[in-house]
């Protein structure tokens, strides 16, 4: 019992620290009105997604008047009322 309990508490542990699973992109449309972001990335592993071009929705964290098109970023997702939303997104130098 004591066994489990340890390995439960390990395994929570792991999640929470895990570094977030971030994913290399174009941008190649900005849209303030609708707080979207149309990117050109690479595979999202964290999903299972293959590399496309397609919009995505932003957190409101995000600063999406600090960015233009054409710029290369690198951005996470979470998962919000079934959309994937970017919640991170900074340029990639």
């Amino acid at each position: 019992m004591k066994h489990g309990v340890w390995a439960l508490v390990l395994a929570c542990a792991t999640s929470v620290w895990a570094a977030p699973d971030w994913t290399q992109a174009r941008i190649v449309k900005i849209d303030l009105d609708r707080a979207r972001v149309t990117l050109d990335h690479q595979a999202i592993k964290s999903v299972g997604m293959e590399a496309m071009t397609m919009p995505f929705k932003i957190d409101g964290t995000v600063k999406l008047a600090s960015f233009k098109v054409g710029q290369k970023v690198r951005f996470t997702i979470t998962e919000l009322n079934g959309h994937l939303v970017v919640d991170q997104m900074e340029p990639v130098k």
